[in-house]
């Protein structure tokens, strides 16, 4: 498998189901074991993963606005600073640049598949904004649209 690869990795097409952060990552869908986003800033990024819990995410049926990496309070998950350029958020921006697909999964909350991933497919950022998030704390967003 390639070190950075973008697009489909095996035959996971959408509307697949994962257990778990775990399972992404020992199939090569989602590196990281706990991150949201799998990027670096010179290739762009990989995958990644909606997790609905993000206030300043925006979703829609065709496309998403995807808050950015960092600021968030780990114990009330709120936003609590504001977010820089860190590598995750550049990658996301790569992205735009090079118009290599991102992966995106989703975490499913309703029952039976509470803990599950769902993949959602293959998106393209098309757009990324720097604004004052609905805490009041400046915040990078991305918006991917499907392929």
């Amino acid at each position: 498998m390639a070190l950075f690869p973008f697009g489909h990795v095996g035959t996971a097409r959408a509307g697949d189901l994962f257990d778990s952060h775990h399972e992404l990552a020992e199939r090569g869908q989602h590196r990281p074991l706990r991150a949201g986003v799998c990027a670096t800033a010179q290739h762009g990024a990989e995958s990644i993963i909606l997790a609905d819990q993000y206030e300043d995410d925006d979703i829609h049926d065709d496309y998403f606005w995807y808050a950015g990496h960092g600021g968030r309070n780990p114990k009330t998950g709120r936003q609590a600073d504001d977010q820089d350029l860190n590598y995750h958020n550049q990658g996301l921006a790569r992205s735009q640049t090079t118009g290599r697909p991102v992966r995106v999964f989703r975490r499913i909350a309703s029952p039976p598949a509470e803990r599950q991933l769902c993949y959602e497919g293959l998106l393209q950022v098309v757009a990324h904004e720097y604004v004052t998030g609905k805490s009041g704390y400046q915040v990078w967003r991305f918006r991917l649209e499907y392929i």
